[in-house]
């Protein structure tokens, strides 16, 4: 029998009070987080706890749902790389999240498993069930009451798998084991004490602050739009994973010229990779739609031809970030 399971992870303010969670039914999940973390953290941790939460069930086949392609890539295609490279990227730089990264490798070892992709947000069950119980345990940590943590893998999950196909069951103590929340070391540092690798932003987080100040302290907000937008398209920042996650909004979409529709994970994917060229800009209008949301139309020119192109920014209450992008090549 396969055992089918969302796994997600929040941060409120990213990084932020963080929580996770993987969810297979209304009797079979599990929550949990820590009082500063990313998303990508949170992603990470409901994928190692589940392989955790189902050892004892080994026998069986894990089918995980995620919204994360960072998770999924991680785990699926890098990991070998970068265990070969001492747990380094191709640029030599530390992998980021390494500790949970190794412990979801050998939690790897004699399991049977996939990773399916589905889209965030899209009104998938399963993924929507994980989300809500994520971001549950996010707020209770921002606001320092206790998380519902789920009840686990427990006996009437052990007795549907068993109902499907026989599998190994665990001993009372192995069970136990199994099910007992798991933490990194470094995620149970005191709050305010040494930085550890999680204080720092990881491969696709948005970080604490944005570093470019405004383009002047009276300018107005379609002029920092487009002061943002401007440099977004440079190829220094588009090759820089940490200043396009303060650009990008953390469900930014994009309709390429191309037709292809791109996720924020794998727009800054593609962009680390090919950053591109210099883009000429010439702005046909940035139109205020709310007080928090500004349209910004305009007409780049590239060594690929000419395009034009609309941008939705979107204020979250602490900066202007990119929420949707769509680009058409002009005749």
């Amino acid at each position: 029998m396969t055992i089918t399971a969302a796994a997600d992870g929040s941060a409120l303010g990213n990084p932020g009070p963080a929580g996770w969670a993987w969810y297979v039914d209304d009797d079979c999940w599990r929550a949990g987080g820590w009082p500063h973390g990313t998303n990508n953290m949170g992603e990470l941790m409901a994928v190692l706890d589940l392989f955790r939460s189902t050892a004892h069930l080994s026998g069986e086949d894990l089918h995980i749902l995620c919204d994360s392609q960072y998770v999924i890539n991680s785990v699926t295609k890098w990991m070998p790389g970068w265990k070969r490279k001492g747990w380094r990227k191709s640029d030599g730089k530390p992998v980021m999240n390494v500790e949970l990264l190794k412990e979801i490798d050998q939690a790897l070892v004699g399991r049977k498993y996939t990773f399916e992709w589905v889209r965030g947000h899209a009104g998938h069950d399963l993924n929507e069930a994980a989300d809500d119980r994520a971001r549950a345990a996010a707020t209770a940590f921002q606001e320092g009451v206790a998380v519902r943590q789920g009840p686990g893998f427990g006996a009437a999950a052990e007795a549907a798998v068993e109902a499907g196909a026989p599998g190994a069951q665990a001993s009372p103590a192995a069970a136990q084991a199994a099910s007992r929340p798991a933490q990194p070391e470094s995620a149970r540092q005191p709050l305010f004490g040494e930085p550890s690798l999680f204080d720092e932003p990881d491969l696709f987080s948005v970080l604490d602050e944005d570093p470019t100040p405004a383009p002047g302290t009276d300018a107005s907000p379609e002029v920092i739009v487009e002061a943002l937008e401007r440099e977004l398209l440079l190829p220094e920042t588009r090759s820089d994973l940490g200043r396009t996650g303060v650009l990008l909004h953390p469900d930014f979409t994009e309709i390429g010229t191309s037709g292809r529709i791109w996720t924020r994970d794998a727009m800054m994917m593609s962009l680390e990779d090919n950053p591109g060229g210099p883009t000429e800009v010439e702005i046909l209008g940035a139109d205020r739609l709310g007080e928090q949301t500004i349209l910004l139309t305009y007409r780049s020119r590239a060594r690929t031809g000419t395009a034009l192109r609309s941008s939705l920014w979107v204020h979250d209450g602490a900066q202007w970030r990119l929420r949707f992008h769509q680009g058409t090549p002009e005749a």
